[in-house]
């Protein structure tokens, strides 16, 4: 059941759905970039510690990533953390209700993404789910 990526996606989504609620409570009286700050932090310090009681923290294993692939997990960092920034900002000043769903247009921006620059490959259902999450974000607007 462990190796279900279903499972992992399913319980991705719950927190992710807790960490809308509880950034929007969070946030609400603290600047935004600071409560970005915040999280950033927890989730170093719980990472760290995950990966170090899993034995997998070796620095000689650091060295041996390739250069594509650094690169690549630097965008996706500076792309997280832009995310982030942006995400807290609209919890902010707007309601989670409205802001969670929008934020997660992402789902919709990774379908089109991954078969423009991944070469991946969406059938007619799959497409008809992206546009179903579409409209269900544009009548979260309204």
């Amino acid at each position: 059941m462990l190796q279900s990526w279903q499972l992992w996606a399913v319980l991705s989504a719950v927190f992710a759905a807790l960490t809308a609620v509880f950034a929007k409570i969070g946030v609400s009286e603290i600047n935004s970039n600071l409560a970005t700050f915040m999280r950033t932090v927890v989730v170093l310090l719980v990472l760290f510690f995950i990966v170090l009681s899993n034995g997998l923290l070796k620095f000689e294993s650091l060295a041996t990533i390739q250069g594509k692939a650094l690169w690549f997990l630097l965008l996706s960092g500076l792309a997280t953390g832009a995310s982030w920034l942006c995400y807290f900002q609209a919890l902010k000043i707007g309601d989670a209700c409205r802001v969670a769903p929008v934020d997660k247009l992402s789902v919709v921006l990774v379908a089109i993404f991954s078969v423009v620059f991944l070469g991946e490959s969406l059938s007619l259902l799959n497409w008809l789910g992206i546009s179903l999450i579409t409209i269900g974000v544009i009548l979260t607007l309204f």
